[in-house]
């Protein structure tokens, strides 16, 4: 499936360009099959839209109808005010992948934001390809730290020590990020003293192999076109377990915080993340640690990446587990980190547990994301019991985690 772009002058408008997804090859108005389209207004995301392009007929044409169509049930995209934006530092977590890591750098250089740093965290290297990589090919444009202790948490912690921008954006080292990426993820801050953090669009780069289509099928990494708020002093009314559901704000390879916003929580729980036994959520931690604190959060889809997603069904397989473990480790670092949110908590436990079974119940009935092709992807109920099973084992894998932590120099950031 190719997946492409397509900007429109107005909802019911004419086709401003039509191009190739940043990890496609070319396409022009022969080209046939089925397409994932990116819909813009005026180079501003609006929308997705999946149709099949009979050969001999015009693809843009095909694209720009079902585009037209989508974009009447869905409000346009409204212009985010922009004053003046803060100095950013951009950290890029890695572990011996050279070759995605340059793909991202090379988009990270093409920002345009007018003053920003990127820091590429080595974490536990095995070799030297990374630190030669940056060096040899970056010197003078690409800062280079390397983090021995493994654990993506801990790698994140590291960059925000060294950071030097009154904000700090995370992203990996698959993905490749628009130009506007980055201003559009560190505006919002320059409008909102209380905003802590921002997270934004994550659409994929590929859509090549099966387990690459079906995890987009059914929901992928976005979270729509809409920008959202969330307030601690006004819980939204239509997220009963807010702050909890942290999974709905936004995702650790598209992320900023207020660079003393992060540091006041005391970054990232060094237990949780990719490369710990806890296997994931520490993005979630970030998250809900600093609505906790009184700050706001905002997601934006301005602010877009596009993802290189795992490419093999065992890829997919691991990952649903670590969704699940990485969703109840989290859970497990609030309560230990920080206890006086146990009586929220707790409150909400009930409800908490109904959503943790919906959420991988769901992705086996109607599809929840329009425009992909869930029906003809149905989600196989093994997946569903894996990320049960990863849920399950989150706490132990937390305190596995926690104590290696606490085996360290990072113990007693730990405690």
């Amino acid at each position: 499936m190719h997946v492409v772009e397509i900007d429109l002058d107005a909802p019911d408008g004419g086709i401003i360009a039509f191009r190739a997804g940043p990890g496609g090859p070319p396409v022009d108005a022969e080209t046939a099959g089925d397409l994932y389209a990116l819909v813009r207004l005026r180079g501003r995301p609006a929308a997705t839209v999946v149709g099949h392009v009979p050969a001999g007929e015009d693809a843009a044409a095909v694209l720009a109808a079902l585009a037209r169509e989508r974009l009447r049930a869905a409000p346009p995209p409204v212009p985010e005010a922009r004053g003046d934006l803060p100095r950013t530092s951009v950290v890029v977590a890695t572990r011996e992948r050279a070759d995605q890591l340059a793909r991202a750098l090379d988009s990270l250089l093409d920002q345009d934001h007018p003053d920003y740093e990127i820091v590429v965290v080595d974490n536990a290297p095995l070799t030297g390809a990374t630190e030669e990589l940056v060096t040899r090919k970056y010197q003078g444009r690409v800062r280079y730290v390397r983090e021995d202790v493994p654990g993506l948490a801990v790698a994140h912690n590291r960059g925000l020590a060294v950071a030097d921008g009154a904000v700090i954006a995370f992203t990996d080292d698959d993905v490749v990020a628009d130009p506007q990426w980055l201003t559009a993820l560190t505006a919002p801050f320059a409008q909102d003293p209380r905003l802590g953090c921002v997270t934004g669009l994550i659409l994929p780069a590929r859509l090549t192999t099966p387990a690459q289509i079906l995890l987009e099928s059914h929901g992928g990494f976005a979270k729509g076109f809409a920008p959202r708020h969330y307030d601690p002093a006004r819980p939204p009314a239509d997220e009963p377990l807010f702050p909890f559901t942290a999974g709905s704000f936004g995702s650790g390879a598209n992320m900023a915080f207020r660079t003393t916003a992060l540091r006041a929580v005391g970054g990232f729980d060094p237990a949780t993340g990719t490369g710990t036994p806890a296997k994931g959520g520490d993005d979630l931690y970030g998250f809900v640690a600093v609505l906790a604190a009184g700050f706001r959060l905002r997601y934006t889809p301005d602010a877009l990446v596009w993802h290189h997603h795992r490419e093999t069904w065992q890829d997919l397989r691991n990952q649903a587990y670590g969704y699940g473990a990485g969703l109840t480790a989290y859970l497990t670092a609030l309560l230990v980190r920080r206890p006086a949110l146990l009586p929220a908590l707790l409150a909400r436990l009930p409800r908490g547990l109904v959503h943790a079974r919906n959420m991988t119940a769901r992705r086996e009935g109607t599809p929840h994301v329009p425009g992909t092709h869930a029906e003809q992807h149905p989600w196989p109920r093994s997946l569903s019991r894996l990320e049960r099973r990863g849920m399950l084992y989150g706490p132990l894998g937390y305190a596995k985690a926690r104590l290696r932590t606490c085996r360290t120099r990072s113990c007693r950031e730990a405690r």
